[in-house]
């Protein structure tokens, strides 16, 4: 059996927590569990983000040979403006810092006047490979503009992929396996979280059971073969690092086409604006 590559977005243990340990302490948990790559959060970071100490994170994490991912609450366009968010070079300069081969950022407000192939020469001087992820929001969390979008990235010829959020589509109502078959071949990362409602009625981020990983499934033959994968969901238990060593074991065999264990679901975590 092929191990597909897992990895972990700390947002999956819980914000307070990471934020009052620090996102670096988790390394050697995710290297311990088997993971291959790490999801930074700038939303994580604390205090100014002027002055947090990148090169040593970056550091820290190569030195246990773990690959890099830096995730921002960014929107490529704002509502009513033609040209990129001005705030992607900053945060493509702060993703370079941390070593990051990989920046996964939101859509925004993208519209016919939208000038996507000016984002060739923001991302020119950056060794960091843009990703752009299907949020919550209905700007970003449906399929037509998403559909639209990298339509007019692959006329130009443009390096920028997908990070498909399975979780993500029930928030606009969107059917995950409509979004899969219209947007599989953009796909590069796989965002993995289950969704149920809580008490509150609210949407929330849960641990798939098996009827979610049969359900992921069928959704990963629309994609290429070996996707890195993401857990996003809670990662909670007295045993942390068994606790993500299961998980871990669980997801890297999506797409083999075996069967999965059932997993039972600690109590859910909100993960709403991930």
């Amino acid at each position: 059996m092929n191990r597909f590559p897992v990895a972990i977005s700390l947002g999956a243990f819980g914000a307070d927590f990471v934020r009052e340990r620090g996102q670096a302490s988790f390394i050697p948990l995710l290297v311990a569990a088997g993971v291959n790559r790490i999801e930074l959060r700038e939303e994580l970071f604390t205090g100014d983000l002027a002055r947090q100490n990148f090169p040593a994170l970056a550091q820290a994490i190569g030195a246990q040979g773990l690959e890099c991912l830096y995730s921002a609450p960014l929107e490529l366009w704002l509502e009513g403006q033609r040209l990129p968010n001005p705030q992607l070079q900053p945060t493509l300069q702060r993703a370079a810092a941390c070593g990051a081969a990989w920046l996964k950022v939101s859509l925004g407000h993208l519209s016919e006047d939208s000038d996507v192939a000016a984002l060739a020469e923001r991302l020119a001087p950056y060794d960091v490979h843009l990703l752009v992820e299907n949020d919550q929001t209905p700007q970003g969390g449906r399929i037509e503009p998403l559909a639209d979008f990298f339509a007019r990235v692959e006329a130009l010829q443009m390096p920028i992929g997908m990070t498909f959020d399975i979780g993500n589509w029930q928030w606009q109502e969107q059917s995950a396996s409509a979004a899969a078959q219209q947007l599989g071949r953009y796909v590069e990362y796989l965002h993995c979280k289950a969704v149920s409602r809580n008490a509150a009625d609210r949407l929330v981020a849960v641990p798939p059971r098996q009827t979610d990983l049969e359900r992921w499934e069928l959704l990963l033959k629309h994609m290429p073969v070996g996707l890195p994968r993401a857990v996003e969901y809670p990662l909670q238990g007295d045993d942390l690092l068994e606790v993500t060593r299961v998980q871990v074991e669980v997801l890297t065999r999506l797409g083999q086409r075996l069967p999965a264990p059932d997993t039972a679901q600690p109590p859910s975590e909100d993960l709403s604006h991930v």
